[in-house]
């Protein structure tokens, strides 16, 4: 049989869509070394008119809702189409920031205290303080890259930024004061653990997509045994959520050496500076070589799919 067309959608209709045809153009350059490659980009919540079950295997650089939630992935069951990363019920669980940390927790994963609430119920900011703490982090429950992420301190803060939240689910979480750490998982197994070092203090959209704004420290300056009670962690956490292919999961490291487990990422950003792509280098895989380690688990599903009986 030869090579299925590996096909890399980007951009969808998301807050997130620049930051996802960024992603798309890096690794369809890194695929094309390997395989036939095109790019597709995707501009509706539907699988683009040209795509082929039979020809394509799809690799996903969407981020954000209808790329990361599930929707995309639907689609592409229906259509009984092959693809790379997590399925459709991982995809919503892990999008899900609420639902996921309480699989996470289930599963013994340390992670934020935290309360989820729709913009329509909004809770008191002397409520949530009484319950997280004068230092809040507010965003919204479903989205990533930091869109609408808020770090307040104090109740007259808090209260600003509440007043200013007028539609959708939210999640309020207690500031964890540490370091930011985030590591990569290629199926099962954890990578490097990148440290992430914010000039501003605050790992916002505006430091995490302005060059220079942040330092990346990787492998993260770690004792062995903190180290090694992340890589765990994360590995819990995937099988927890029933992750499958790859993610990346962030992390805080509080000032007592404890690590709280903040979020799964199951359609990372994956331009060759981004965060899995640093965390895979340090397990000695570059960029090709990572991008085609991500994508193999659904070119061999495709082809087990076409094995005649």
């Amino acid at each position: 049989m030869s090579l299925p067309i590996i096909a890399v959608f980007a951009g969808g209709t998301s807050a997130e869509r620049e930051v996802s045809l960024g992603s798309g153009r890096a690794c369809a350059v890194a695929l094309a070394r390997s395989f036939p490659t095109r790019l597709f980009q995707i501009d509706a919540n539907a699988l683009p008119a040209e795509f082929d079950p039979e020809r394509h295997v799809v690799f996903s650089t969407l981020h954000g809702k209808f790329g990361e939630d599930g929707g995309m992935q639907r689609l592409l069951d229906a259509a009984h189409a092959s693809y790379g990363g997590c399925d459709a019920a991982a995809s919503a669980l892990c999008m899900d920031k609420t639902a996921a940390k309480e699989r996470m927790a289930a599963a013994g994963v340390g992670v934020v205290p935290g309360e989820c609430f729709d913009a329509a119920r909004k809770p008191a900011a002397a409520a949530l303080a009484a319950k997280l703490g004068d230092d809040v982090v507010l965003k919204p429950n479903d989205e990533g890259s930091s869109v609408g992420l808020q770090i307040v301190s104090g109740q007259i803060e808090l209260a600003a930024a509440l007043e200013k939240i007028s539609a959708g689910r939210w999640l309020a979480e207690r500031r964890v004061f540490g370091r930011e750490l985030s590591v990569g998982v290629l199926a099962g197994r954890a990578l490097g653990i990148v440290e992430i070092r914010p000039k501003s203090g605050r790992y916002d959209y505006t430091s995490k997509y302005t060059k220079g704004l942040t330092e990346y420290l990787c492998p993260a300056p770690l004792p062995d045994a903190t180290t090694a009670a992340v890589r765990r962690a994360a590995e819990t956490a995937f099988a927890a959520c029933g992750c499958r292919d790859y993610a990346r999961i962030d992390f805080m490291l509080s000032e007592k050496n404890e690590s709280f487990l903040l979020e799964i990422n199951t359609l990372p950003g994956m331009k060759e500076t981004s965060l899995l792509p640093m965390s895979a280098r340090s397990a000695g895989l570059d960029f090709t070589a990572l991008v085609r380690e991500l994508v193999m688990p659904a070119v061999q599903r495709f082809a087990s799919a076409r094995i005649p009986a």
